[in-house]
């Protein structure tokens, strides 16, 4: 989807993930492509209107695929600084980002996105 109405919600998967001590440090790929097909299910619940979500993924989970409803990034390096330059890149619409990292909602917030915390799709 590129409509510039939707809002767009760009997921920190290494810091959402990691905010469940699940085992996922077995299996950092499977844990992501379970947050991937958790978010195209559910989306971002309570989330009104059109909603383009984009996974951000680094490290061991850089390669999953895309599904419909969830387009996938893998950051040729830090995760954190691709989640920033998405931010930018998006321009004037509406931005959110979820994480609980606090330097990584700075930067996202100096640029004008809003955030939240992992459990907005943890469910």
């Amino acid at each position: 989807m590129d409509d510039n109405r939707a809002l767009l919600v760009i997921v920190d998967a290494a810091n959402v993930v990691g905010s469940v001590p699940d085992g996922w440090w077995r299996d950092r790929r499977g844990a992501a492509e379970r947050l991937r097909d958790r978010l195209a299910a559910d989306g971002l619940p309570g989330s009104p209107g059109p909603v383009e979500i984009v996974l951000v993924v680094e490290g061991a989970a850089r390669g999953v695929e895309p599904v419909p409803g969830v387009r996938v990034e893998s950051a040729p390096g830090s995760g954190d600084d691709r989640i920033v330059e998405l931010v930018a890149e998006a321009g004037p619409r509406r931005r959110l980002v979820v994480t609980a990292d606090r330097e990584l909602r700075r930067r996202v917030t100096e640029l004008g996105a809003d955030v939240t915390g992992p459990r907005a799709v943890r469910g």
